[in-house]
C-alpha cells in the first residue's frame, strides 16, 4: 500500500509540476513587455551536458598500447605516419565539429566529383612516397608495409582503398604473377609511379563468380604476330571494371583463348584503352556503370572490345604461351590445373577485403560504444536519473558480442596476412581456402555489425558525418566482389571434402588446413555444462572441432550416397548445399578461434591475458549461442544451450567495464571516427550551424 501511495503522490506531484510550468510559460507569453531573447533562454536553462567517458569510466586494467600492438600486429609507426599525413592535408576533407578535427570524404559530392577527388588523393599519396616498393620491392617486410598503408587508407575511405587496390593488387598483381620478366621490366615500375593507370577486366555482364564461363574471345593472327580481342555479344561486355570509366590507361583482359579453332580456356592479356591524353583508343568503347549505393569514388566502367589488336608479347605467359607461328605452349596440360594456376595469385584481394571489413566494424563499434557511454535514456526508478544506454543489459548484448567477434577477426586477419606475405607455391591451396573463408566471414560480420551499430546510435546513426550508416553502403559490395561469399564458402566445403576423401583413401593422417584434430578421438561435450567449464579454452576448442568433424563426415557420406545413385559429384554437392553451408561456417569459426588462441598464447602480461580470456570466451560462446547447427545436429542439449545463453549475458556484464578500453585499443585516431563518438552536444550547437 505504501508503494501505491508513493506512486499516486508522485503522479500528482508530477502533474502539478507540469501545470506550474505551463502557467509560467503562458504568463511569460502574455506579459511581453520585457521579452527574453531566445538565445538567453537557451543559455539560461542548460539541458544535458556531455561528459567524456574517459572521466567516468573505470581506468583500464590492461595496457591499451600493448593491446593495440597485438591487434594491429605490424608497422604501427608507418600507420600512424599516414594517419598524420591525411590529417595535415585539406585534400582529405578536414573539418571541425564540436571543437575537434575530423577527416571524412564528402559523400554529398556528385559521383563525378567523388571520382576526381579520389584520383587527386592518390596523387597526393604518390608524391609523399606511400607507394614506394609496392611492386618493385621484395620480401615480406615490403608486403607488410604495403598492407599497413592499405589498412589506413581503407579506414579513411573505402573508395580510395578499392581504387588503389585495383591498380596495385589486381592490375599490378596480374603483371607480377601472371607475367614474366619482360612484363615486369616494362610495366611494374611505371605502374608503381602511376605512369600507367591499370584496371582489371575480368567480370562481364553475363559472368561474375563463374570466370570459366566468360565470353570475351581472343584469337591469334600469325601473319601479324598479334592477338585479336573481341566482345562477341552484349553479355560479354566487361562490367564493374574499377578505374575504367575515367582514369585507367591500360587493362588486363581475361578472355577465352582460341588457337586453331580450339578453346584453350581463360587467359590474360594487356590492352591499352586510353592514350596519354586520356582519349579512348580506337576499337574500344567505354561507358560508366552508373550511380551505386556506395563506393562512388570508384569509376566503375563497362568495356567493349571491337577486334582490338595487341602484340603477342602482351599475353601474360607465366602459365601458357603462344609461339610466333601460333603454337600453344604450356607445361600444365590439365585445363583445370591451368585455370587454378591463373586464379591462385588473386588471393590478395580476399586478404585486403577481410582486413578492411574488420577495420570498418571497428569504426562502427568504436563510435556506437563511445556514444552509448555518454548517451542516457529513461530511468529505472520514478523520477530517477536517466541511465547510460550501455548500462542496459539489452544494449550490452547488442554490441559486446560483436566487439568480441571483431577482436577474433583481427587475429584471424593478422594470421592471414602472415601466411600470405610468406607464401610459397605449395601454400596456394591453403591460402585460397583460408582467405575465402575469412573474406566471407569478415565481410558478413562487418555488415551485421554496422547495422547493429547504426540502430544502437538511434537517429544519429543516420547522419553521414557519423560514418556508421554510410559505411553500410560503402562496404556492402564486399559480400559479392572478389568472389560471392556464398560461392566462396562452397569452395571451402569442396576443399575440405577433397582433403577428407584423400585422407580416407590413402589411410594417412589429416595434415593442413587445421584438420589435424580429425586424427584424434572424437571430443566429448559434458552432459551438464557449468560456467567454469564453458570458459575453458579446451571446451571451446572441443565443441568447435566436434561440429566441424561431424559435419565433414556427414557431408562426405551424403555426397557419396548421391554418387552411388548415379549422380555426378558436382550435382551431389549441389544437392547437399545446406550441409556445405554449415560446414563452411564451422571451418571458418574453428580457424578463427585457433588464431585467437595463438594470439592469446603469445601474451605474457597477466592483465592482458585475463581480458583476452573474457573476450575469447565471449566470441566462442556467442558463436555457439547463435549458430543453430549446435542444436540441429545434437552437439548441445537444450539445457546446455540455455546455459550457454545465460553465460553470454554474464560475460556481457563482465566486459561492460572494459568497453572503452577495448575500443580505444583499436588505435583508430579520433579524427577518423564521427562527431557522435565525442562531444555530440557541442557538435550540434546553434553556433556551429552559423559557421
Amino acid at each position: 500500500m505504501e508503494n501505491s501511495h508513493f506512486s499516486s503522490s508522485s503522479s500528482y506531484s508530477s502533474s502539478m509540476e507540469k501545470v506550474n510550468f505551463r502557467t509560467k510559460v503562458l504568463s511569460r507569453h502574455l506579459n511581453q513587455e520585457n521579452p527574453t531573447p531566445i538565445n538567453s533562454i537557451l543559455q539560461s536553462f542548460p539541458c544535458l551536458s556531455y561528459n567524456p567517458p574517459e572521466f567516468s569510466e573505470p581506468s583500464s586494467v590492461f595496457d591499451i598500447k600493448e593491446m593495440r600492438k597485438l591487434l594491429d600486429d605490424h608497422n604501427l609507426e608507418d600507420k600512424d605516419w599516414l594517419f598524420g599525413l591525411m590529417l595535415q592535408s585539406n585534400l582529405f576533407n578536414t573539418k571541425v565539429r564540436g571543437g575537434k578535427v575530423f577527416v571524412c570524404p564528402d559523400y554529398n559530392q556528385s559521383k563525378e566529383q567523388q571520382s576526381e577527388i579520389t584520383m587527386r588523393r592518390i596523387e597526393c599519396l604518390l608524391e609523399h612516397g606511400v607507394f614506394k616498393g609496392w611492386l618493385t620491392g621484395n620480401g615480406p617486410e615490403d608486403e607488410l608495409r604495403k598492407l599497413a598503408f592499405t589498412d589506413v587508407v581503407s579506414i579513411f575511405d573505402h573508395s580510395l582503398s578499392v581504387k588503389i587496390g585495383v591498380h596495385f593488387f589486381l592490375w599490378g598483381g596480374a603483371i607480377k604473377f601472371f607475367g614474366t620478366q619482360r612484363h615486369h621490366d616494362k610495366w611494374l615500375r611505371d605502374t608503381e609511379n602511376y605512369v600507367v593507370k591499370g584496371c582489371f577486366a575480368m567480370t562481364e555482364l553475363g559472368h561474375g563468380s563463374n570466370v570459366r564461363g566468360i565470353e570475351t574471345v581472343t584469337t591469334y593472327d600469325s601473319s601479324t604476330g598479334e592477338f585479336v580481342i573481341n566482345t562477341p555479344c552484349e553479355s560479354a561486355q566487361k562490367y564493374w571494371i574499377g578505374g575504367a570509366a575515367n582514369h585507367a590507361t591500360h587493362t588486363v583482359v581475361f578472355s577465352q583463348l582460341h588457337i586453331d579453332g580450339k578453346n584453350q580456356g581463360v587467359h590474360a592479356f594487356i590492352a591499352q584503352i586510353r592514350d596519354a591524353n586520356g582519349n579512348i583508343c580506337p576499337n574500344i568503347r567505354i561507358a560508366d556503370c552508373g550511380h551505386k549505393i556506395g563506393l562512388n569514388g570508384v569509376d566503375n566502367g563497362r568495356i567493349w572490345f571491337d577486334n582490338v589488336r595487341v602484340p603477342r608479347e602482351n599475353l601474360l605467359n607465366s602459365v601458357a604461351d603462344v609461339s610466333p607461328d601460333g603454337k600453344y605452349l604450356t607445361a600444365i596440360k590439365d585445363p583445370d590445373q591451368r585455370f587454378a594456376a591463373f586464379m591462385a595469385p588473386l588471393t590478395s584481394g580476399r586478404v585486403t577485403i577481410a582486413v578492411s571489413a574488420t577495420y570498418s566494424a571497428k569504426i562502427g563499434l568504436a563510435t556506437a560504444l563511445r556514444y552509448s557511454l555518454t548517451r542516457r535514456a529513461f530511468s529505472v526508478t520514478p523520477n530517477g536519473p536517466e541511465v547510460l544506454i550501455l548500462d542496459y543489459p539489452s544494449h550490452q548484448r547488442r554490441l559486446l558480442p560483436l566487439l568480441s567477434k571483431t577482436y577474433a577477426m583481427s587475429f584471424a586477419c593478422n594470421y592471414l596476412k602472415k601466411i600470405y606475405v610468406k607464401r610459397t607455391p605449395e601454400m596456394n591451396k591453403v591460402i585460397h581456402v583460408i582467405s575465402s573463408a575469412f573474406k566471407a566471414t569478415a565481410s558478413w560480420h562487418n555488415m551485421r555489425t554496422l547495422q547493429e551499430c547504426r540502430e544502437a546510435c538511434g537517429g544519429q546513426g543516420l547522419k553521414t558525418e557519423n560514418r556508421v550508416g554510410q559505411l553500410k553502403g560503402e562496404f556492402d559490395v564486399q559480400s559479392t566482389f572478389e568472389g560471392d561469399n556464398n560461392v566462396l564458402m562452397q569452395q571451402v566445403s569442396k576443399a575440405l571434402l577433397g582433403e577428407y576423401v584423400t585422407a580416407k583413401r590413402s589411410k594417412k593422417p589429416f595434415k593442413g588446413l587445421g584438420l589435424e584434430h580429425m586424427n584424434k578421438s572424437r571430443p566429448v561435450v559434458p552432459s551438464q555444462l557449468t560456467s567454469s567449464a564453458m570458459r575453458q579454452a579446451q571446451f571451446q576448442n572441443d565443441i568447435f572441432c566436434l561440429r566441424e568433424r561431424d559435419l565433414l563426415e556427414c557431408f562426405a557420406a551424403e555426397v557419396s550416397l548421391c554418387q552411388s545413385q548415379g549422380k555426378s559429384k558436382e550435382y551431389a554437392f549441389t544437392l547437399n548445399y545446406q550441409l556445405a553451408e554449415d560446414l563452411g561456417r564451422a571451418f571458418s569459426d574453428r580457424a578463427v578461434l585457433h588464431t585467437f588462441l595463438e594470439a592469446e598464447a603469445s601474451v605474457t602480461s597477466g592483465p592482458l591475458k585475463n581480458i583476452l580470456g573474457l573476450v575469447r570466451s565471449m566470441y566462442a560462446l556467442v558463436t555457439v549461442d547463435e549458430d543453430v547447427a549446435f542444436l540441429r545436429y545434437g552437439y548441445l542439449s537444450t539445457d546446455n544451450a540455455a546455459m550457454v545463453r545465460k553465460e553470454v549475458a554474464k560475460l556481457c556484464s563482465e566486459l561492460r567495464p572494459h568497453a572503452l578500453s577495448l575500443v580505444s585499443s583499436f588505435g583508430i585516431p579520433d579524427a577518423f571516427l564521427g562527431p557522435i563518438a565525442f562531444n555530440w552536444v557541442e557538435a550540434n550547437v546553434w553556433s556551429s550551424e552559423q559557421n
